[in-house]
């Protein structure tokens, strides 16, 4: 046998050769290099003509709505231009949070934003305990804040003022005395 292919190949199958490739039209200097480690910079970069996706919402009135949620708390929140009146459930703030953590932790978004006295808050919250409405209505107030003026989108999140704690009480098992924690045992 005097053919170019070996015995145990056939023919047409070693004619057929594989395609070329084409050549890609970017050349590889102008593709964009990962940089890892100390040579890229750790500086955020923002689009100052990103429009954030509104997470309060404005009436007709000028009163700018959010709602808050944490753990099992639920918090609405209503804000216009005012004198700086904060009222929770029909009570002035330092009468509703009686720990000076929770009124600095529900005053901070409105601090931020350099908004202190110059607006009115109402707020409706329910469930839960202090900790978890102190939560909501933080969240609240940053979403209402961001539907009144969405300048202040990039403050506010990067405060982490509206970011909702997803964190929730681990449901209780059947066996169990708790989510996780068994019953005593006992030898006799």
């Amino acid at each position: 046998m005097s053919t170019d292919t070996p015995e145990n190949e056939d023919p047409e199958v070693a004619a057929v050769s594989e395609p070329e490739v084409p050549e890609t039209e970017v050349p590889s200097s102008t593709l964009p290099e990962l940089n890892i480690g100390s040579e890229a910079s750790g500086e955020a970069v923002y689009d100052k003509d990103y429009i954030p996706a509104a997470l309060g919402k404005v009436d007709r009135f000028g009163v700018a709505m959010g709602t808050g949620r944490r753990k099992t708390s639920v918090a609405r929140v209503r804000i216009k231009p005012g004198t700086g009146e904060f009222v929770i459930n029909g009570r002035p703030l330092a009468t509703y949070c009686a720990v000076e953590r929770d009124r600095e932790m529900v005053m901070a978004p409105i601090r931020l934003v350099g908004q202190e006295g110059k607006v009115d808050v109402t707020v409706r919250v329910n469930g839960g305990g202090t900790t978890g409405q102190t939560g909501a209505i933080v969240l609240g107030i940053g979403r209402a804040l961001q539907g009144l003026d969405p300048e202040c989108h990039h403050a506010l999140a990067s405060a982490g003022y509206l970011t909702r704690d997803s964190r929730m009480v681990e449901r209780k098992k059947y066996g169990l005395r708790k989510a996780r924690r068994a019953f005593q045992f006992s030898k006799r």
